[in-house]
């Protein structure tokens, strides 16, 4: 993938900056909350919660493209799965960072763009079974929590509202019906140019859910205070606006609370 200078001198500052990146797009910038957005597969997190992010101000995380990123990185050392040690040394070893530029957002890890690499089937089955691991998480989470601490975040994933910040300030449960996922799965790979077929990626998506929501660790599950949004047969747009409108909310509700 070609970089622009501005992106190349991006990753360089980064490179030399702390595990985890501090940059924030720019935009206006509203109170420091910590957003927790959770869901299935292709039921449209990454989208909303980058754009979600970009209308806030706020550090978008894709904790999904790290459990992704871990999943490439196994791949490419042969690491056997099963090895919880060498898993988990491996995940807190590794250097990931956020890095938006425009609408795209790019995963680097050790300073290498993995952001299509990530994203292909094989990585996809691969990150679903290494997620299971107990070690895994565990290094993730504290990776995720180190980035989000501060607050002014939007995170999305499977465990955000329930595990990484059970107390993040404003938690969204982001479903959509299976087979709409299954053809939004299908739709963004064949632009890829990844030759699938429509009945097996829905299958894929299926076993995903079932693997999410049955794992002994930090399963895929609704947080009780989190709020339902079904973005079936929904523009982006719309789910972002109803967001937004939820945040904006709550952040003059908190205003007014200081000021009693």
């Amino acid at each position: 993938m070609a970089l622009s200078p501005t992106f190349k001198d991006g990753i360089k500052k980064r490179r030399s900056g702390s595990t985890l990146s501090k940059s924030r797009p720019s935009g206006r910038r509203v109170e420091g909350l910590i957003i927790a957005i959770d869901g299935p597969s292709g039921a449209g997190k990454s989208t909303v919660a980058r754009f979600l992010a970009k209308r806030l101000g706020y550090l978008y995380i894709d904790t999904g493209a790290m459990y992704r990123a871990v999943a490439l990185k196994v791949k490419e050392k042969f690491i056997d799965t099963e090895d919880e040690s060498a898993l988990y040394l491996l995940a807190s070893s590794l250097f990931i960072t956020f890095v938006t530029e425009g609408e795209e957002t790019h995963i680097l890890c050790g300073g290498e763009d993995v952001t299509e690499a990530i994203r292909l089937p094989e990585i996809s089955r691969l990150a679903s079974a290494i997620s299971k691991k107990k070690s895994v998480r565990e290094a993730l989470v504290q990776k995720q929590r180190e980035m989000g601490r501060k607050g002014g975040v939007v995170l999305e994933g499977r465990d955000i509202g329930t595990v990484v910040f059970p107390d993040a300030d404003i938690k969204f449960y982001l479903d959509a019906e299976t087979e709409e996922r299954g053809r939004r799965r299908f739709n963004e790979l064949v632009k890829k140019g990844v030759e699938v077929d429509f009945k097996e990626t829905l299958e894929e998506v299926m076993q995903r859910d079932h693997n999410d929501m049955h794992r002994v660790h930090s399963p895929l599950k609704k947080a009780g205070d989190a709020v339902l949004i079904d973005s079936t047969h929904r523009s982006i747009k719309g789910v972002v606006e109803e967001m937004a409108h939820i945040v904006e909310e709550r952040i003059e509700d908190r205003v007014k609370s200081y000021e009693l």
